[in-house]
């Protein structure tokens, strides 16, 4: 098998409306060596970054909810609980998630920690997502939060209690997967090992 076991034959932007969607033809080697032609479609929006805030000492979550469109036409009444999150729009993610948290929920987490990055729908988006956390204070709130108006954001800020948070990804109140994620390694690696 060649080191890079793709070759692109066509491409093809079907839309550059929001984001970017592109066609492409390409032929995959097959294990056995043989070559198989295939079609996908590949939605192109950037990278982004998301961080759960976290408060060890009062065993509180900050999350936030805001309205979804494509959860919305899928069954879902569309406004997910959800860890602040953007885009990476050319800054490093540790930079861009430090403005999206005090832009979202209006605290300014003076340490934020990369545990990972994933990407979330590899079968069909490019964007890879670098997860944080940040312990906060109550002093840390500096702003509202809420989003900005001019990028449509219309966001709630929820501060709520883990075991809360917790029992809301049970029930299915909580059902995005990356905030899903942030509070099952907190879980793990830092509100189960306190006293």
């Amino acid at each position: 098998m060649p080191s890079t076991p793709i070759r692109i034959t066509a491409q093809e932007t079907l839309s550059d409306n929001w984001y970017v969607l592109k066609k492409y033809s390409f032929e995959l080697q097959r294990r056995d060596g043989s070559w198989q032609p295939q079609t996908r479609e590949v939605y192109d929006r950037g990278n982004g970054a998301t961080i759960l805030l976290y408060n060890i000492g009062r065993r509180t979550v900050v999350l936030t909810r805001q309205f979804r469109m494509p959860a919305f036409v899928n069954e879902h009444d569309g406004y997910l609980i959800e860890a602040a999150a953007g885009l990476l729009d050319n800054a490093s993610p540790e930079e861009r998630i430090r403005k999206e948290a005090e832009e979202e929920t209006g605290y300014q987490v003076s340490s934020v920690q990369k545990i990972y990055e994933a990407f979330m729908s590899p079968g069909s988006v490019t964007e890879r997502i670098h997860f944080f956390i940040g312990e906060y204070q109550p002093h840390d709130r500096v702003g509202d939060g809420g989003g900005l108006e001019e990028e449509g954001e219309d966001i709630e800020v929820l501060e709520i209690d883990f075991e809360e948070a917790i029992a809301m990804v049970q029930s299915g109140e909580i059902c995005d997967g990356k905030t899903i994620m942030l509070l099952q390694y907190l879980e793990l690696r830092l509100m189960n090992a306190q006293p």
